[in-house]
């Protein structure tokens, strides 16, 4: 069995065979950058980053059979402020016409913009290869372990959620849009602006051009991965669109990938969010899927989930026991859940 929690400091060298193998913009191979996404995350959890606007949360999904930890997930409680602005390109279509040559082109145009009071941003899902495909879905536990959290603390989040997804990168990891326009204006590669950005994003308003660009000037395999999802991201793309997230027409300014948003409220698994008391019977039998959380108000380990097989009667649920030993639920504890479809 899988159980997905909040991050400890002690997961480090965990994280880092993690990023070695991966190297994603997701989850950088640096020890700096990890050491800060783990200790914004573990004070976040304990409530100690006292706006909750400000707070970052990182979840890891580690299997209990050997204690490796092989995905992560995250959820940014407000993606742009004053300090570090959400800054994206507006995607729209200009049409021109000319009378004298009788020619009539459609243009995708390209606008910079910038939100300073964001939505609530889910990112950073990453699966250790051998785990991908496998029959527990560590992608689906990771992704919907975000929903599960946004549902149980509404009032720490945006009404909005967005999610960036990658589009279609080089073999070596490199981003079409980012070697077309963003390294010409900054003289940066993909890797050491996304790197930078993370602490700081006055270098992008400073450099980047205000005016519009026009995408018809990019070479073609530039201009069709626009907007585009990757390969690997596509079931991503498609769970989102099943509860609730629609392309809002807009792209990540250094690589070009979607933005998907959706209101908070009107997400499927938020809506089919729900508490429950855990029976102190055990249940071994196939039932309702779902994931299931156990929260606890202190210690280092604050948040536990597990995917299982249940039984859910009216406000009571009855669980394997396996799954009750790992989320360290006495009976009687409240849980929080949600169905795994």
């Amino acid at each position: 069995m899988l159980v997905l929690r909040d991050v400890q400091k002690t997961d480090l060298a965990g994280l880092k065979r993690l990023a070695a193998v991966l190297n994603t913009v997701n989850l950088p191979n640096n020890e700096e950058t990890l050491e800060n996404i783990i200790d914004k995350s573990v004070k976040s959890f304990a409530g100690k980053v006292k706006n909750p606007f400000e707070r970052e949360y990182l979840f890891v999904l580690e299997d209990v059979r050997n204690g490796l930890i092989i995905g992560t997930s995250m959820i940014i409680a407000q993606h742009g402020t004053y300090e570090a602005p959400h800054i994206y390109y507006e995607v729209s279509e200009r049409e021109h016409y000319s009378a004298s040559l009788e020619r009539h082109l459609r243009h995708k145009v390209l606008s910079i913009a910038y939100n300073y009071e964001g939505p609530t941003e889910i990112g950073g899902l990453v699966v250790d290869p051998p785990y991908r495909a496998t029959p527990d879905k560590p992608g689906k536990q990771l992704s919907y372990v975000r929903f599960l959290f946004l549902a149980m603390h509404r009032r720490l989040f945006r009404p909005r959620v967005l999610a960036e997804l990658l589009p279609p990168l080089l073999p070596d990891g490199r981003s079409l849009l980012w070697e077309a326009c963003g390294k010409k204006f900054t003289g940066l590669t993909y890797l050491e602006a996304d790197r930078l950005s993370r602490q700081n994003k006055e270098f992008i308003k400073e450099l980047f051009p205000a005016s519009d660009i026009y995408a018809s000037l990019f070479p073609d395999r530039v201009q069709k991965v626009l907007g585009e999802v990757g390969p690997q991201t596509r079931g991503v793309q498609r769970m989102l669109e099943r509860i609730g997230f629609r392309y809002v027409e807009r792209i990540d300014p250094f690589d070009g990938g979607p933005h998907f948003e959706a209101n908070t409220s009107d997400v499927s698994l938020v809506r089919k969010y729900r508490t429950v008391k855990l029976a102190d019977e055990d249940f071994e039998m196939e039932g309702d899927d779902i994931l299931v959380a156990y929260e606890r108000e202190s210690g280092r380990n604050r948040f536990r989930s597990v995917r299982c097989q249940a039984r859910l009667d009216n406000t009571v649920a009855y669980l394997p026991a396996r799954a009750k030993e790992i989320l360290g639920a006495d009976a009687g504890a409240k849980l929080s859940i949600i169905p795994f479809e």
